[in-house]
């Protein structure tokens, strides 16, 4: 965790951020050049994550454990969750896991990080404090030999509000932002956003950076400055147009 006691009403989550894997797993048969790849993390975004956090006083939960052990913004027991394939490269280490193998990695790296965020969360409630939530992701240029141009992409279920108005402000920067591009917000696909965000009410948001834009400490220095910029200003816009106007 960073900034436990930050004053900002972001609450930022990095749920890939980053590619630890237990020594006891031997590294899932799977080569030192794999796990730096996309498939096992985020890659850039707990960098950017950080500055931003540090820019706006803002709180931020990371998940350090790589998605290939367990992928925290995915339902335990789906078919994402520990994936035996991603992309086109096979997971040895997760091929043919009995039951409780499943549930150790569930009790020592799921739980842990979603128990503390809901605890963050039901404290601030308990001190009536505003919340926006915003996970913070990164995806491939490339994926399965198919191009992405996006330079960003913001993504949501059924509450919009706080996305549309942040993709407008990026999309006067002359940024090519997708709109639930290149991936979407589901209760069958996600876990953060629809548990932490969706079920409690909050104001929410996850955002999508192109992971060649934030490779190195320029691009993520970059994206930060502006997200640190852009994030407050959609949620003073946001909340001036849902203000009740005067008679």
């Amino acid at each position: 965790m960073r900034n436990e006691f930050g004053s900002s009403p972001f609450f930022i989550l990095v749920d890939h951020a980053g590619n630890s894997v237990p020594r006891a797993l031997d590294r899932l048969g799977v080569s030192e050049a794999d796990c730096e790849r996309h498939i096992a993390w985020d890659i850039g975004a707990a960098a950017v994550a950080h500055l931003v956090a540090d820019t706006l006083d803002a709180t931020l939960v990371q998940q350090n454990y790589s998605r290939l052990v367990i992928d925290c913004n995915r339902a335990p027991g789906s078919a994402a969750s520990i994936p035996e394939v991603s992309e086109l490269t096979r997971i040895p280490g997760n091929i043919g896991l009995s039951e409780s193998q499943r549930t150790v990695r569930e009790r020592e790296i799921f739980w842990p990080y979603h128990d503390r965020i809901a605890a963050e969360l039901d404290r601030r409630l308990s001190e009536g404090r505003r919340t926006v939530l915003v996970a913070l992701h990164s995806f491939t240029p490339v994926y399965l030999g198919v191009a992405r141009a996006w330079q960003a992409g913001l993504l949501y279920n059924r509450d919009p509000r706080f996305a549309k108005v942040l993709m407008t402000l990026l999309r006067r920067e002359e940024l090519l932002v997708g709109d639930n591009q290149p991936y979407s917000v589901s209760d069958a696909t996600d876990y953060s956003i629809p548990v932490h965000g969706e079920r409690r009410g909050l104001l929410h948001v996850e955002v999508e950076i192109r992971q060649d834009l934030i490779a190195d400490e320029m691009g993520q220095k970059s994206w930060a400055t502006r997200l640190a910029r852009l994030l407050p200003l959609a949620h003073q816009e946001l909340m001036a147009s849902e203000r009740p106007q005067a008679p």
